[in-house]
């Protein structure tokens, strides 16, 4: 075991990257809550300073994660110059981390959108960061999200950079009892069933396309 990874396993290195999250974040949101008086003034401006104040740098360092994406190397030239509508499976837990690491890669990770749980929202550091980043939150109460998911694209309209908006097709997390229920599901509506993946929920990926179209937003999704 080298001395970088003997460090990694330690309660005090632990301790001191959570102190630095910590610190940093709240002075990211500190950042963040400075450009609200710029807000009224010049809104574009305003969110681009907040697009320019996250980063995933290590992720792959301290985990030892490997991020690979494969794809065509025609369609290669245009991911991060153009808005998107990105599908990505959800079978574990750091797979939205993955999807940032994706998104930094190709430059737009500060303008990259989500669909989170309204809860969150109110979280300091991530909850508060989300906020001024313009991420569309929700309750999973599809008539009292319906207004605010609508109200949340449109305001993505004029977005100053570029965006990727990402969906977990399945919308919640992988897990065997899920699975099971969601072919039960499958059956009763004559849909095929699917081996390693949940049954996609399609409202919230039609909403999306019906409100961003016309963004120069192209729907693509990640290879299973």
């Amino acid at each position: 075991m080298g001395l970088v990874q003997w460090l990694k396993g330690q309660f005090l290195c632990h301790l001191i990257i959570c102190y630095g999250f910590l610190v940093s974040g709240l002075l990211v949101n500190l950042l963040q809550i400075c450009t609200l008086p710029l807000w009224p003034i010049n809104k574009q401006l305003a969110r681009r300073i907040n697009c320019y104040a996250v980063s995933v740098a290590l992720l792959e360092w301290w985990s030892g994660t490997e991020v690979t994406f494969y794809t065509d190397p025609a369609n290669y030239q245009i991911y991060g110059k153009e808005n998107a509508i990105v599908v990505l499976n959800h079978n574990f837990e750091i797979d939205f981390l993955c999807g940032w690491t994706f998104c930094d890669r190709f430059g737009v990770l500060g303008a990259s959108k989500c669909l989170a749980k309204k809860e969150l929202s109110y979280l300091p550091v991530i909850g508060w960061m989300w906020y001024f980043l313009e991420m569309v939150f929700i309750k999973r109460k599809w008539e009292e999200d319906k207004r605010s998911f609508v109200q949340s694209l449109q305001n993505l309209r004029d977005y100053p950079e570029n965006f990727w908006f990402l969906l977990h097709c399945e919308g919640t997390r992988f897990t065997e009892e899920k699975h099971q229920i969601s072919m039960e599901v499958a059956e009763k509506k004559g849909l095929p069933k699917l081996k390693h993946h949940l049954l996609p929920r399609t409202k919230g990926f039609w909403v999306a396309v019906q409100n961003l179209r016309g963004t120069g937003m192209e729907p693509w999704g990640a290879p299973e």
